[in-house]
């Protein structure tokens, strides 16, 4: 369901991930797609019936059968072929992978984390002949919630967990440190929270409240359509996922007033639960076409992640 390529396992050799782009880039959104409605399956569906799902996108059946091809090639999928016809499902280490990436991102701004007023600071230097793993790096630090203060020093208002220590010998960064303490005000220096831009970070954020605060009073008053209701839901959860790369769940203590994370979170889960069922209709109705007793495995889930 979710950016895998932003879950931190770009760099895994049994799962190459397709590159981020901007819009609805169409192994992105089958992956979405798969996550959302096809997590706990380990059916084959057809092909065709993937290409008409991904047909309520705007995305031809060219760019689908090459999407759903390269995804395959790069381990994420598993195929099997009867006759003429080629079905596909996720393999198990995707699965697994947008499993953890449903988690973190359904999960995301629900609770307020208390903060003991202490940093985690990560300090590496990555060596020339390493370079290769340096945007690796960064984009797996910011996946669990860091910034950086300078370039080779990078904190987070969290306590450090094992996954950040699992990352810096993953990728080989022997010259690396994690330690935990209180960042002394001094005059000059950079304050830690200045390794966010609390000014972009508010404007996404309200952004994302004006984008959807229409569809919002639509869905409570059951003014959506199913067709419509897998198209929004899918869209609202595209913005969303990249919330947790932008803003690592910093505490209230160190916001401004009047923060804006708690509205848009009420406001993705009012539209995202709220269209959960339309949206599972309308994949069980897609499906259906090609084969009535296999739309019965299309299930969608809530940001408690309960099944329905």
């Amino acid at each position: 369901m979710l950016d895998l390529m932003e879950s931190g396992v770009d760099d895994d050799p049994s799962v190459q991930l397709p590159r981020t782009q901007a819009g609805s880039q169409p192994q992105h959104l089958l992956l979405t797609l798969l996550g959302d409605y096809f997590l706990d399956s380990s059916e084959y569906i057809p092909s065709a019936s993937l290409v008409s799902l991904l047909e309520e996108f705007g995305i031809t059946s060219a760019g689908s059968r090459a999407a759903l091809s390269r995804l395959s090639r790069r381990g994420l999928l598993a195929s099997s072929k009867t006759g003429r016809n080629t079905y596909y499902r996720l393999t198990p280490r995707a699965a697994e992978f947008l499993q953890e990436g449903a988690q973190h991102i359904l999960s995301f701004g629900a609770a307020e984390r208390p903060w003991s007023g202490s940093w985690t600071i990560v300090a590496f230097s990555v060596p020339e002949e390493q370079r290769q793993s340096r945007p690796v790096l960064r984009t797996r630090l910011r996946w669990l919630g860091y910034a950086p203060l300078y370039d080779g020093l990078w904190i987070s208002p969290h306590p450090p967990t094992d996954d950040i220590a699992t990352v810096l010998d993953e990728l080989q960064t022997p010259a690396s440190t994690v330690f935990v303490g209180e960042v002394r005000d001094r005059v000059g220096a950079n304050p830690p929270l200045s390794a966010w831009d609390l000014d972009e970070l508010r404007r996404v954020y309200t952004d994302f409240v004006q984008e959807f605060t229409e569809l919002r009073l639509r869905v409570r008053n059951g003014d959506v359509g199913a067709a419509e209701g897998l198209v929004a839901r899918t869209t609202i959860m595209d913005r969303w996922r990249n919330m947790p790369n932008l803003d690592p769940e910093l505490p209230i203590a160190l916001l401004p007033k009047d923060w804006p994370r708690d509205e848009a979170r009420a406001l993705f889960v009012d539209v995202y639960d709220g269209l959960g069922s339309l949206a599972e209709m309308r994949v069980r109705q897609i499906l259906a076409e090609f084969s009535a007793p296999l739309s019965a495995i299309a299930a969608h889930h809530t940001t408690e992640l309960l099944r329905h």
